[in-house]
């Protein structure tokens, strides 16, 4: 029961608005349609035809509205059997092919024809499918660009290709402007061509994975340059703390000893400074008394006193005490000197960029660490000889030289 209600539903729905008949009319052909569409239709055309099956007619027929169907369809809509609407996935949406032929709000189509050439939704697309007379038309995909199908000159189907101009003409053409040219179907050129792309395909295939390998090749080089470079600072950061920290033990050292010998050297002197001062009372206790002595007026009181006072004891040696400038030798002076300079040359050296006068595309990259260590450089510097530190990667090599 339910798929005779679905054929009569068929029966009576319109094919131009695709919903069930509004007063029907039926023409010579012997389709049905709702008076307004229809009338819609023959108005906007200057060729009265058939909007199913494409008839034309002379003449424009007189519309008579079909009392049958029209009772049909009452009796349709009372027992609730009228046919749903169809589903809004139907409707045509961004990026789809309208079909050429519905009014109002237009389906999707599901095939274009090249002859006619339009578009067409599932329904409207019936005639090419049942009418002889549209069956041999060629039936695509549905292709919102037909007109570039076209042959701008002559609005025909462009079906061959001219091998003499490279491009698609139509068979009006083919006799006209490109006539003695040489010509191939359609089909057996796209062969040749999809050969061509084929191969160009496969070379750029070969381009990519040979670029993704150098890339990935690249990469990992740059990673190793980080690691070794990162290493590389912490060790010069390392030999440069330990050098720091033996100069500054060097320096505390020097200074420790310095001041050492400055106290024995105080000691010393307040030693003969105390022996200066005992001397000095002596003889200017001895100095009182001999002028003492002299002024005297007892011949006999002189004379007595006279001998012991006025002999001195023996000068000896005398104190002296000798003061040290500079309580650093000469040797160590120059060592500190050249440590200096060494420094200085090293702090001198600038990174320059080596690239080879031949590069070479896709050559394995490699990384080679500096071959001296921040002491062996210092070292270097002391001797006076010219170092250069490498760092290769790929085609440039990192240099460490002197300015």
């Amino acid at each position: 029961m339910a798929d005779q209600l679905s054929v009569s539903q068929d029966a009576f729905t319109c094919s131009v608005c695709l919903d069930t008949l509004t007063d029907p009319v039926t023409i010579p052909c012997g389709h049905s349609f709702c008076l307004k569409c229809l009338t819609d239709c023959w108005d906007q055309s200057q060729v009265c035809s058939c909007p199913q099956c494409r008839h034309t007619f002379t003449t424009r027929p007189a519309l008579q509205r079909t009392i049958l169907h029209n009772e049909v369809i009452k009796k349709l809509k009372k027992t609730a059997l009228s046919p749903p609407p169809l589903p809004s996935k139907n409707y045509a949406g961004p990026g789809d092919v309208e079909c050429d032929f519905c009014t109002g709000k237009k389906f999707r189509a599901v095939k274009s024809c090249l002859t006619c050439p339009a578009s067409y939704c599932r329904t409207h697309l019936q005639p090419h499918n049942e009418v002889a007379a549209l069956k041999h038309h060629k039936l695509v995909d549905p292709d919102r660009n037909l007109k570039e199908k076209l042959c701008e000159q002559h609005q025909k189907n462009l079906e061959i290709f001219c091998k003499t101009d490279e491009m698609c003409v139509c068979m009006m053409c083919v006799v006209t402007g490109h006539k003695n040219h040489e010509m191939i179907e359609l089909e057996m050129e796209r062969e040749e061509k999809q050969k061509q792309l084929g191969a160009t395909l496969s070379n750029i295939r070969r381009r990519l994975e040979e670029r993704e390998k150098t890339l990935k090749e690249t990469r990992r080089a740059m990673d190793d340059m980080k690691m070794s470079v990162k290493r590389d600072m912490e060790e010069n950061k390392k030999s440069f703390t330990a050098l720091i920290r033996c100069i500054e033990e060097a320096d505390r050292k020097l200074t420790e000893r310095i001041r050492e010998q400055e106290k024995r050297e105080m000691e010393k002197a307040e030693e003969v400074m105390e022996q200066l001062k005992k001397e000095i009372e002596e003889l200017k206790k001895r100095e009182a008394e001999l002028k003492e002595l002299s002024e005297t007026k007892d011949h006999l009181h002189f004379l007595q006193t006279f001998s012991p006072r006025c002999v001195l004891p023996a000068d000896g040696d005398s104190l002296s005490f000798t003061v040290t400038p500079n309580f650093s030798s000469e040797d160590l002076r120059k060592e500190l000197s050249g440590l200096k300079k060494s420094l200085e040359k090293i702090s001198q050296w600038v990174i320059m960029t080596r690239t080879p006068s031949v590069p070479s595309v896709g050559a394995e990259q490699e990384f080679r660490r500096p071959s001296s260590r921040i002491d062996d450089l210092m070292a270097c510097g002391v001797k006076g000889t010219r170092t250069t530190l490498v760092y290769s990667l790929g085609d440039e090599d990192m240099l460490w030289s002197k300015l």
